[in-house]
């Protein structure tokens, strides 16, 4: 059986076209000492803060705070909003094979949050997970679209909107 591969496209004319908008959280959290949680993706290898979509029936914090659980196993609170991001700078293409199964252009809202509990592990979407110093964070592989989050979460108060 074929796995589902991402490939993320940031600022590519030749990108394809966006089939799909769909809502998704991604959380930016920091622990008592200032660092910030990430996690290696298991389907493109990129480091990043924990992110998925939005299910029916839930709220936008309930999204995050679930797939933070999921992604990295620790639990959290949400403390604020670092933004909304949709710009079509960022398009994610999703294939089976050779198949492209949808591309997708984000509409991300970006939470703060604290951890309140949980350890943190590896799952099936991550292969690693770890507290990253702020000042360490230029030596992970980060796609833009996800950087311009966390860097805007590290340097902003008010909330950013696309």
């Amino acid at each position: 059986m074929s796995r589902t591969q991402r490939v993320d496209h940031w600022q590519d004319p030749d990108a394809p076209e966006p089939t799909s908008r769909k809502p998704s959280a991604s959380v930016l959290v920091r622990d008592e000492e200032g660092r910030v949680l990430l996690l290696r993706r298991t389907d493109n290898g990129l480091w990043t803060i924990p992110t998925g979509g939005l299910k029916k029936g839930e709220t936008i914090t309930q999204c995050g705070a679930r797939e933070c659980r999921e992604e990295t196993g620790v639990e959290i609170e949400v403390t604020g909003l670092v933004g909304v991001f949709t710009t079509p700078d960022h398009v994610i293409e999703y294939r089976k094979g050779d198949k492209v199964t949808e591309v997708r252009q984000p509409v991300n809202i970006c939470l703060r949050a604290r951890p309140v509990g949980g350890e943190v592990t590896t799952t099936d979407e991550a292969s690693d997970v770890r507290w990253v110093d702020p000042a360490d964070l230029a030596g992970y592989e980060i796609h833009p679209a996800l950087r311009r989050r966390i860097e805007h979460g590290l340097t902003a108060n008010a909330p950013h909107v696309d």
